[in-house]
């Protein structure tokens, strides 16, 4: 039975320590942009040029 009141003891400390490292990121605006990410992957990179691409040392003939 001790061992019970062991577990309780340490599945509350953990989830105290979860709640207080959580509360921490969010004063800190850790969770303030959450649309940003799932939007950018829809932007298109920039389409670069042949001539951007070549170098001196890569002539193509």
């Amino acid at each position: 039975m001790e061992i019970l009141y062991l577990m309780i003891i340490c599945s509350v400390s953990l989830a105290v320590i979860f709640l207080i490292i959580f509360i921490i990121g969010a004063r800190k605006g850790q969770f303030e942009d959450d649309e940003s990410p799932a939007v950018r992957i829809l932007f298109d990179d920039e389409v670069k040029t042949e001539k951007e691409t070549k170098t001196p040392g890569n002539k193509k003939e």
